[in-house]
């Protein structure tokens, strides 16, 4: 369906994405989908059992979205590498960043980009929560850590922009996170608010290079930080905040795809606001797409309290559908029934010998480096 073909409680469903409980499409689950019209779910362990079980329950998953409103339903999963990888063996236990990274090789990082990809696909996954594009200034941020490709912005922009090009080849769509930058804190805003202390050069020169290269690549979105950047707004993490999002994302680098929340449940800012009001001020902000991982109640409280703003004129007509318009551009960017035909990927390229060769390489090329002494600038 068009924007205009959209009730007004079908477009304030379109801007979530929302986690959920089991491994199949219980009547209770396709009646919820059904009623919310979330615009895309996110992959858990909790909803995985095996690839073929996997595969079964996003089929039915995209059946809903198809019958409903004829385009794809965005189903993400973060699948980065390494510790963050949601799914497991006979998943494909592919390497970190950080290890991609020591390596140097944009061939390899592309290669691994690709490899992964095609695993999502088979399984019927379009979009990842990767590549990480936060620069690791600070050692001692253990949330981000191995998370990230390096400590120097080149590096990370270079190797960034090879991942995202990789898995747009196997036509999987990418997220970069976590905009403008999680790599100089040493707080995890899953349980806690960081304040990145660097100065507005700094960030220019450092931070931002990554996402200007993958916005330069046609990154189709990326994800915000909660994290407070005290230099551009000392009030209100970046997830938050109208100047980092809409006057340094938006208008000065020009990033026209879809600006993605990071988990808005996280405690940097859940505890930091009631919680309904939180997706208000995202949307506010310039966010298009709310991630809400768990909890029903919030999820429908937060669509509850969004819809009631919408009919009041609260959150104005205009921003609510240039933020939908976003979401169904991304969804339309998704190739005619990707989701649904498991034959353009086949289930046997997961874990399979071509893949862990790939890791091997990887794991080689490592070892090279580290027996010169060269970190490659990583």
């Amino acid at each position: 369906m068009s924007l205009r073909q959209l009730s007004l409680t079908e477009r304030v469903g379109q801007l979530f994405m929302v986690g959920f409980e089991g491994r199949e499409v219980s009547s209770d689950l396709a009646d919820w989908l059904s009623t919310y019209s979330w615009g895309g779910v996110i992959i858990f362990g909790r909803n995985v059992d095996s690839p073929a079980q996997l595969l079964r329950l996003i089929q039915d998953l995209q059946s809903l979205a198809q019958r409903r409103y004829q385009r794809p339903l965005l189903v993400a999963v973060d699948q980065e590498g390494g510790r963050v990888s949601r799914l497991k063996v006979p998943f494909t236990p592919f390497p970190s960043a950080a290890t991609l990274g020591h390596t140097g090789s944009e061939r390899l990082v592309y290669d691994v980009g690709h490899a992964m990809a095609r695993e999502l696909r088979a399984v019927g996954i379009n979009m990842d929560m990767a590549p990480v594009l936060d620069v690791l200034t600070n050692p001692g941020n253990t949330v981000i850590g191995d998370r990230a490709f390096g400590s120097h912005a080149g590096a990370v922009a270079r190797l960034g922009t090879a991942f995202i090009q990789g898995m747009r080849a196997a036509g999987v769509l990418t997220v970069g996170k976590h905009f403008p930058g999680h790599g100089d804190t040493v707080l995890d805003s899953h349980v806690a608010l960081p304040v990145c202390e660097r100065t507005a050069t700094q960030l220019h020169a450092c931070e931002l290079l990554p996402f200007r290269a993958a916005i330069a690549a046609g990154i189709e979105a990326i994800m915000t930080a909660h994290v407070i950047y005290p230099t551009w707004d000392a009030q209100h993490p970046a997830t938050l905040s109208p100047t980092i999002l809409t006057e340094i994302l938006r208008e000065a680098m020009g990033f026209t795809g879809v600006i993605v929340t990071d988990d808005l449940g996280m405690a940097a800012v859940a505890e930091t606001l009631p919680w309904q009001e939180i997706p208000l001020r995202a949307l506010g902000a310039g966010a298009d797409l709310l991630l809400i991982c768990h909890d029903r109640g919030r999820q429908e409280g937060a669509y509850t309290r969004v819809l009631d703003a919408a009919r009041s004129g609260e959150l104005p007509e205009v921003v609510l559908n240039q933020a939908v318009a976003r979401v169904q551009r991304l969804q339309s960017r998704l190739h005619s029934g990707l989701q649904s035909d498991a034959s353009l990927v086949p289930l046997t390229c997961i874990g399979s010998a071509v893949h862990r060769a790939f890791v091997e390489t990887v794991r080689a090329q490592h070892a090279e480096v580290d027996s010169k002494g060269d970190s490659h600038g990583t």
